[in-house]
Formats: structure tokens, C-alpha cells, sequence
């Protein structure tokens, strides 16, 4: 199984905002913002693994600013991290005001997947490599964000968190 570069799992999608996609605000619904996010980790986990792959967590899903109607929605989706079986997504939205031509970062989040075998059994991934700074900053600090993940799903005792362990000891 052949490493995958990180920009071999970029995936870029965009989305029009339509009346049936809002709120009682206008503003896009949360749930069907993180449909369309779910979708583009699907394909990047997909790029990466050439694996179906299904979602097992999202975390540090943040909404910094509304989408409004007629707004188009960019959702950038990256492999940020390959385990052994799961890869770690990280997803950034912005909104865009075409008639103002005005660009804004409304969300972030973490989207963990893990690749599937014919039977529906987890199944070995391929290495990935960051390229970039960014890719790099990202793959370093993805251990600790699976870690936190382990604790909070009580798979993993907080003192076998090696690097959570490392911000808070010296």
C-alpha cells in the first residue's frame, strides 16, 4: 500500500444556499451544512484510502459566522492524518456574498473515518505525507486531537495519552 500525499486527498465543493436549505433567519441550517461537510470528508477519506468509508466522530465543529440565503458555501475537506485504519478530516467552510463580493470563514471541524473491507470490518489505510507547513502543523497535532477523541469515548485511560499528557506536564 502506497503512501498518498496530503494533496492527493484536497477536495473542494461548493454549494448554493436555497430557500429549502434555511432557517426561520434565513440562514443556512446547521444540519444541512454538516451534510454537505460529511459528504466532502467522504471524499477525501475516498481519495485517500480508495476505500468506502464510513464516519465514525466529528469534534470541534464551530460556527463563527451565519451563511445566508443566496450565499454560496465553499467546503475545503483534506486528510490531515492516517492511523491504521481511520484518517483524520479537516474541514474549513467559508460563505461567499457574491452580489457584495465578500468572502468569510464561517465553520471548522474535525471529521474522523475509517475505511471498510467488503464485509463492513475496519480495514488498513495508507500512510499519508504533509507536504505543506499547514499539512505538517496538522498531521503533528492530529495525535493529540485522536487521543482526546479515545478519552472522551472512554476507549483510552487519560494517563495512556502520552501526548495530551505532554501540554499539561513537564
Amino acid at each position: 500500500m502506497n503512501p498518498k500525499k496530503a494533496s492527493e486527498t484536497k477536495v473542494l465543493m461548493a454549494e448554493m444556499v436555497f430557500p429549502n436549505d434555511t432557517n426561520f433567519y434565513g440562514n443556512l441550517m446547521g444540519g444541512r451544512l454538516m451534510y454537505w461537510m460529511d459528504t466532502a470528508a467522504a471524499m477525501a477519506a475516498g481519495k485517500h484510502c480508495k476505500l468506502p468509508a464510513a464516519t465514525v466522530s466529528v469534534d470541534n465543529l464551530s460556527f463563527d459566522a451565519p451563511i445566508k440565503l443566496g450565499n454560496v458555501v465553499h467546503i475545503e475537506a483534506n486528510v490531515t492524518r492516517a492511523f491504521n485504519t481511520s484518517m483524520e478530516i479537516h474541514i474549513n467552510v467559508w460563505g461567499e456574498d457574491l452580489t457584495q463580493e465578500y468572502k468569510y470563514k464561517s465553520n471548522e471541524a474535525y471529521f474522523t473515518f475509517v475505511a471498510l473491507d467488503p464485509n463492513g470490518r475496519p480495514r488498513k489505510v495508507p500512510e499519508l505525507i504533509p507536504e505543506t507547513q499547514e499539512d505538517i502543523k496538522l498531521f503533528d497535532s492530529a495525535l493529540r486531537r485522536r487521543q482526546l477523541r479515545l478519552v472522551l469515548a472512554k476507549k483510552m485511560k487519560p494517563e495512556e495519552a502520552t501526548e495530551l499528557k505532554a501540554l499539561f506536564v513537564k
